[in-house]
């Protein structure tokens, strides 16, 4: 038996969840699931998630508005695929979006080719922000532990004062691969 189930979502504590349940009502949800939580990530959203799971095929999920339940067009089409894999369709009050009609699936349609050409676009951005970056000499990764003067000082004390690596590790307070990575960079035999 196909039932309705609602989603309501503030983003703080402070703000009340009463405009949207009473919609929610009104509409026919047998069951809400609501939260107080920033929507950034759906993963981030526990009752949400508790939402798609308890859904099954046939259910309708009812939300007010679409930034309730998604904050990006991607995160929206994530959710959008994962109700349409278990056959529940989603009715949006307040943009009179339902996916049960061809109109609503169609409009969702619209919105993954969106979501997929903005992530699209992002990607080419960031890839050319990185090249530009580089070629300005912006160097990518985690800092060095040591300089070249200290790792200079490691070979030195290994090679001229036969230092181990225990005691290399102590003076520098540095892992035992970085001491490795010092030596191994004169090819110095480690004992």
């Amino acid at each position: 038996m196909s039932q309705q189930v609602g989603y309501a979502r503030v983003s703080s504590v402070g703000q009340s969840l009463d405009v949207q349940m009473e919609k929610l009502s009104k509409a026919g949800c047998v069951r809400i699931f609501s939260e107080k939580k920033s929507g950034r990530v759906s993963e981030n959203r526990p009752q949400l998630q508790a939402c798609l799971a308890y859904i099954r095929e046939g259910d309708v999920l009812v939300i007010s508005r679409l930034d309730r339940m998604a904050r990006s067009v991607l995160d929206l089409a994530k959710i959008a695929d994962a109700l349409e894999k278990k056959g529940v369709a989603l009715r949006v009050l307040d943009q009179s979006i339902d996916t049960s009609t061809s109109e609503g699936r169609l409009m969702f349609g619209l919105l993954g080719a969106f979501a997929q050409f903005e992530a699209d676009i992002r990607a080419e951005r960031q890839l050319d922000g990185i090249v530009l970056a580089k070629q300005k000499g912006v160097r990518f990764g985690r800092k060095a532990v040591l300089t070249e003067e200290q790792k200079a000082t490691i070979r030195r004390l290994k090679a001229d004062e036969h230092f181990s690596v225990g005691q290399l590790q102590n003076k520098f307070q540095v892992g035992r691969a970085t001491i490795y990575r010092a030596l191994q960079e004169s090819d110095l035999v480690v004992s």
